[in-house]
């Protein structure tokens, strides 16, 4: 009662009645079977997917939408749902219509305004054929829908006991039709009948296919030329009903069972009915006849016609109950998952009848009737029938293929391969049916998806595409391999260290600016960040607040529109901490080749001491693990997307580094905000003499990488010449003094506990004229950068590494003595390593 009987009656239509025996003529009964077989495939096929997904664990409501919706996504779950809601809104208007055109051309008199007749030309059977007012057709059928409709608010319970009262007289006319097919004689009941005879079953085996007027009556002046691929679309109809069952999936007790069984039951039954009415049709009359007589079903009907215009009129009123009752449970359905929030007013709640829903969908039935052209509203159904098949043939062929651990249906019978021929079939009769009507279908689904994708809320129901995702991930992570990355396929993969030097307004998990900087190492925004945060403390009493953290980096890196994912660590201290993410952190080679976070400015500004140490030890870190390193000073003022800069991106080469500087000035330049900017590559000659043959070299090596930047040699006699600014002299100076004291310091205390000399509990050995050398060296560069990058929009160098056995606070003089006066400057290390190549 819960599927058998709502597809059974839904699936024998109006196209049974009044089509068959014409098609049977024009195909003939070889071409007919085939068409039988091939539509039939069609829904089979269909039938043993939708068995498969509803027998893998409960269904709520929503039948094929449910199922849809829970393999492909939400989006395309909602757009071919909509699709179908509006396929079975549409389709109860088309049954009505069949309905009460049949009763008006059995009660002619029953009609209100005039008839129009269609005079019949060039036929062996000269007949008039009339066909009912459109005025008529409107009148009726607006009543007959509003009085379904009545009935569908009564509730399941109500329709379960009303649709036997339509089945019933159906399955009667079904058994007078054969009873008179096999009482029939030559001539009897009416002319053109000749019994079930093997001469009749030899001429219409072959097919005739020619000329009709508008009414299907064979006329060489007609306007119409029917062939195979039109008598698709007028036949398939006649097995659409597939999932009147699972559109009740919300009242039925077990779906796992009913939905299978019920569906394939009802399936295979229609099919065994049409393939045995080919075969007696094609025997029991001659050409002529099936293909004049509209009705030959009634006619040959025992003992009266009258049975098989009830019939006809029942069947076509209880398919469209059926489609009534479905539509608003779908609809229903999809706004309960609340995905769309223009759909809320449709929400209804458990056990409660869709009364907001069943109005809608009468008021689409109703509109569509008052068109009044059942040519135009069927293959619209149709379609909308075919593109839920096709999706139902999807899920289970994307399920079965990836057969992830949860796919275990209990009904066995089912392979991919099935599946896919499956949808390969429903689009190939979309097309054999109505090129123009697919496009408009497949067009409506597609906008349907693009503003839910758009509009809707985003929702994880553990659909195909994201196990999908998930193998093709495994699999691409395994093709990657762990060797070393060939240059033309490096891509920064940056590991963006989130923990400030200092304190960040609260509920702002990562300084603003590290994100904007972070999506300006990505060419048009493609590659993936790995934001890391630290928190002190023991894990096993911090854990949910790490849970937490994370939550709210993951949603402040989606605020930033920055791809990338959010990983929290707990340990001791943060020294600790960034040692296990170093060494741990990514997969294969796709782990993180560059560290990037923020230079401490505040240190000494803030007087806090541990910083130095923990600088240090993070740099000497990724030394250790081969990381790249980028460290932005002047990160406040780093421009956002909005803000264009002008003048040059400048780079102090200083170092080899596998040409990283230089792919950060490439991949800076395809960004909105410095697409103005010129590069400028610094290089320093130690001779005069050796100046012009650098400046060549440099040169073809840039045009080989293609790379435009202008070239500047700077001798090693230059550099000592410059003018020294008494601002950085003054900061010389004062290093000068804190590096002395601080030495000082440590000597007394070496001294006082006679042992060596220690800085941050370790060992040093400080030669105070290598110290001397360092803070020069890095004055005159600090020089050199005021002296020629003063109107830079950034300046790029090369970072120093912390020489050994030297205090950090000592590091950190020369650091700040680098940076002295720059406003942006973005300090890099490579990692020996080759990220561009002159090659093709």
């Amino acid at each position: 009662m819960g599927v058998f009987m709502p597809c059974l009656q839904n699936i024998l239509g109006i196209i049974y009645y009044i089509r068959f025996s014409w098609i049977v003529g024009m195909a003939g009964i070889g071409e007919s079977l085939l068409l039988v077989v091939f539509c039939g495939s069609c829904t089979f096929l269909t039938t043993v997917s939708l068995s498969a997904i509803a027998s893998n664990g409960a269904m709520k409501g929503g039948g094929p939408y449910y199922l849809i919706g829970r393999a492909l996504g939400p989006e395309v779950g909602v757009s071919i749902g909509l699709c179908f809601f509006l396929g079975n809104a549409i389709a109860g208007a088309m049954y009505v219509l069949g309905a009460v055109e049949t009763f008006l051309n059995a009660v002619p008199s029953a009609g209100i305004f005039r008839e129009t007749i269609t005079r019949v030309n060039g036929t062996d059977i000269a007949e008039p054929i009339t066909s009912p007012s459109l005025h008529d057709l409107q009148i009726y059928g607006i009543v007959v829908s509003i009085l379904l409709c009545f009935v569908v608010f009564g509730g399941v319970k109500m329709i379960n006991r009303v649709a036997p009262a339509f089945l019933v007289p159906v399955l009667f006319s079904l058994l007078c039709i054969f009873v008179g097919i096999f009482s029939a004689r030559h001539d009897r009941p009416a002319v053109g009948i000749t019994g079930l005879n093997l001469e009749s079953f030899k001429n219409n085996w072959g097919s005739s296919y020619q000329m009709t007027n508008n009414a299907g009556i064979p006329d060489p002046n007609g306007k119409i030329y029917w062939d195979f691929n039109a008598l698709v679309g007028l036949f398939f109809p006649a097995v659409t009903g597939i999932m009147a069952g699972s559109n009740r999936s919300a009242s039925l007790k077990d779906t796992q069972r009913s939905i299978p069984v019920g569906t394939l039951a009802a399936t295979l039954t229609t099919t065994g009915l049409y393939v045995v009415s080919v075969l007696l049709f094609g025997a029991v009359s001659t050409r002529d006849k099936l293909l004049t007589d509209r009705l030959l079903s009634a006619t040959v009907a025992w003992p009266l016609p009258a049975i098989v215009y009830v019939g006809i009129i029942l069947s076509t009123l209880g398919a469209a109950l059926q489609s009534l009752t479905g539509a608003p449970r779908l609809l229903a359905a999809i706004a309960n998952d609340d995905i769309l929030p223009v759909l809320n007013y449709f929400k209804v709640a458990d056990g409660h009848e869709p009364h907001v829903a069943t109005l809608f969908t009468a008021f689409i039935c109703i509109g569509c009737v008052v068109i009044g052209n059942l040519d135009l509203v069927s293959p619209t159904s149709t379609m909308f029938y075919l593109v839920c098949y096709a999706g139902v043939n999807l899920s289970s062929f994307l399920l079965d293929l990836l057969d992830a651990p949860s796919w275990r249906p209990r009904w066995k019978f089912h392979h991919w391969g099935l599946s896919l021929v499956g949808a390969l079939l429903c689009i190939v009769i979309m097309f054999l049916i109505s090129w123009a009507f697919t496009i408009v279908s497949l067009a409506l689904a597609s906008l349907i998806y693009y503003y839910v994708s758009i509009k809707g809320k985003a929702g994880d129901w553990g659909d195909g595409f994201k196990s999908a995702y998930f193998q093709l991930a495994l699999r691409s992570l395994r093709s990657l391999g762990a060797n070393q990355v060939h240059p033309k396929n490096w891509y920064p993969i940056p590991l963006v260290f989130c923990r400030p030097w200092g304190k960040l307004p609260e509920n702002v998990p990562c300084h603003p600016k590290l994100a904007d900087f972070a999506n300006c190492m990505k060419k048009k925004g493609r590659g993936m960040s790995i934001f890391v945060s630290i928190i002190d403390g023991d894990y096993h009493e911090r854990a949910e607040d790490a849970k937490a953290a994370c939550e709210q980096l993951s949603t402040y890196i989606e605020y930033k529109q920055c791809e990338g994912v959010a990983e929290i660590v707990v340990a001791p201290n943060m020294s600790e901490g960034f040692r296990g993410i170093v060494q741990t952190m990514g997969l294969g080679n796709l782990k993180p080749n560059i560290i990037v976070m923020r230079y401490p400015e505040i240190w000494r500004r803030e007087n806090l001491t541990d910083i130095p140490a923990t600088f240090v030890g993070i740099i000497n870190d990724c030394i250790v693990a081969n990381k790249a390193v980028v460290i932005v000073k002047g990160l406040d003022e780093w421009p956002n997307e909005y803000q264009r800069q002008y003048g040059t991106i400048d780079l102090y080469w200083i170092v080899r580094d596998g040409g990283l500087m230089l792919l950060l000035s490439q991949l800076l330049l395809t960004k909105d905000s410095f697409e103005g900017c010129k590069i400028q590559v610094f290089c320093i000659a130690e001779e005069d003499s050796d100046a012009e043959g650098l400046k060549a070299d440099v040169k073809k090596f840039l045009y080989d990488l293609r790379m435009q930047a202008e070239v500047i040699v700077i001798s090693m006699k230059s550099w000592e010449a410059q003018g020294e600014q008494q601002e950085s002299v003054e900061a010389f100076s004062a290093a000068q003094q804190r590096v002395a004291s601080y030495l000082e310091e440590m000597k007394e205390q070496a001294r006082r506990d006679g042992t060596p000399l220690l800085a941050d509990g370790k060992p040093v050995f400080v030669e105070e004229q290598q110290v001397e050398k360092f803070l020069y060296t890095t004055l005159k560069l600090n020089l050199m950068i005021q002296k020629y990058s003063r109107m830079a929009a950034v300046v790029l160098v090369s970072l120093p590494p912390p020489p050994f056995n030297h205090p950090a606070s000592f590091y950190m003089e020369y650091m700040d003595l680098l940076v002295e006066n720059v406003p942006r400057l973005l300090i890099v290390r490579g990692y020996h390593k080759d990220v561009v190549t002159l090659f093709t």
